[in-house]
């Protein structure tokens, strides 16, 4: 017993970190495009422009996809490329991109999973306040009918928003990602309450406007923390380490999973969290809580780590210290396989809803071998015993539905800029050649045995 026949095995990528092609074709500026030309704001001054270059190489990405026997991708579209000022005149060359590489994907037998927004705020948004402006709902759904009417004949799995606990966090609370600012609670959760809302909208618009029978998702992100024992103590303090709101307003508030799952799934913000922020909330209207939650598929999560946590003679959460030496990855996050066991099985009990694990994998130091290819052993070591624990999740009954590692390629990756490499396929970013890395042909076997190998 482990995973099941119709288990979606996949990569995802992102549109700013891969497809370059910026100011091509009718593209709009985004964010992200005008954040890297911010001096001292991205590693060495790197920046989007060219990425991977996947709009102008994406028939060789998907043959790369093919040959790794990889089952579906998850993109994303880059809003400000189909509508170049975010609302209104629509990029005909912007959706075309879309169209020819959604047909490639299904000739080479990949399933598309389209992510709608991946942090590309168009710019000309952002002048009119972005999300803080009442309206950002609605240019959202604006957008999703174009691209849901374009896409939707082939396309039939949709996420709405990826992490937006990173985009409103570290772009406006924390000012590490685009457009770098650092605005009060009061104005971000303001924000909060128009992502949700534009999620709402987009899920609507979704099911009105598809062409045919469409699954709909949501992939948020979060610490999943897991307990050090099997004792019932240690895994509550651990379910609550996840779900608990801080006791306090932190500048990272956005950093948590209820005040993002429990409106879509449970129709309202979590009761700690109102009492949390009670003097800074957003004014809620009737039936705003109806929108959000309007009913979708799946939860998407992506989970990279989290942190072992014991219960005290009170049962509240102790987050144990890592033995010195533990390890971490390149971009020197801590490698906790176990999250990807405890935390399906955590929001699964919560959210009553299968479980694709949308991102999951890590940086590694990789260098082009002096036999020309590229030797990853610890990612592969990585990602087996990740999955492992995610193959257990199944065993134990947990829905889970799919996977997909991050990343297919080594890519743009945010404000680090080029020097971190999650790819499963190299990229050589002087040339643009890539290698099929070790994790690749790995990956391939696990997908062409459906985990048995694990």
């Amino acid at each position: 017993m482990g995973f099941s026949n119709n288990f979606v095995w996949g990569v995802a990528t992102s549109s700013y970190q891969i497809e370059g092609a910026a100011y091509e074709d009718g593209k709009g500026l985004s964010i992200w495009d005008v954040y890297c030309t911010q001096p001292d704001r991205i590693f060495e001054g790197h920046h989007g422009e060219v990425a991977c270059d996947h709009y102008h190489r994406y028939k060789e990405d998907v043959q790369l996809m093919k040959e790794m026997g990889i089952k579906a991708y998850r993109f994303s579209i880059s809003w400000p490329r189909v509508l170049p000022k975010g609302i209104g005149e629509v990029n005909k060359a912007g959706l075309d991109f879309y169209d020819k590489l959604v047909d490639a994907l299904i000739e080479a037998n990949i399933e598309p999973y389209v992510t709608l927004f991946h942090w590309d705020l168009p710019y000309e948004l952002h002048k009119r306040g972005g999300w803080m402006n009442p309206d950002s709902p609605s240019w959202f759904a604006e957008y999703t009918k174009v691209v849901v009417e374009r896409l939707s004949d082939r396309v039939k799995n949709f996420i709405t928003f990826n992490e937006p606990q990173c985009f409103i966090g570290f772009g406006y609370s924390q000012g590490r990602h685009a457009p770098g600012l650092k605005q009060s609670v009061r104005d971000t959760l303001a924000m909060a309450h128009n992502v949700l809302l534009a999620h709402g909208y987009s899920v609507k618009t979704i099911r009105k406007y598809a062409k045919g029978e469409v699954k709909i998702g949501f992939a948020p992100t979060g610490s999943m923390n897991y307990p050090c024992s099997e004792r019932k103590e240690d895994i509550e303090a651990a379910r609550h380490s996840i779900f608990d709101m801080p006791k306090e307003i932190r500048e990272d508030w956005a950093w948590n999973v209820t005040w993002w799952s429990d409106p879509i799934f449970w129709g309202h913000y979590p009761q700690d969290g109102l009492k949390l922020f009670k003097d800074y909330l957003p004014k809620i209207n009737e039936g705003d809580m109806e929108i959000i939650s309007q009913p979708i598929d799946f939860l998407g999560q992506n989970i990279y780590t989290g942190k072992e946590v014991k219960a005290d003679e009170n049962g509240e959460a102790i987050y144990l210290t890592r033995n010195e030496g533990s390890p971490k990855t390149a971009l020197s996050w801590p490698i906790t396989p176990k999250a990807l066991y405890w935390g399906p099985r955590f929001l699964y009990e919560r959210y009553k809803k299968p479980i694709y694990i949308t991102e999951n994998g890590l940086s590694c130091h990789d260098v082009i071998s002096v036999d020309g290819q590229v030797h990853d052993p610890n990612r592969i070591d990585f990602l087996h015993r990740y999955l492992r624990e995610f193959k257990r999740a199944a065993e134990d009954g947990i829905e889970v539905a799919g996977y997909f590692q991050w990343s297919l390629l080594d890519n743009f990756e945010w404000h680090s800029g080029y020097a971190e490499r999650f790819g499963i396929v190299f990229v050589d970013y002087q040339n643009q050649k890539r290698i099929i890395k070790d994790s690749g042909y790995w990956y391939k076997s696990v997908i062409e045995t459906n985990g048995e190998i694990l």
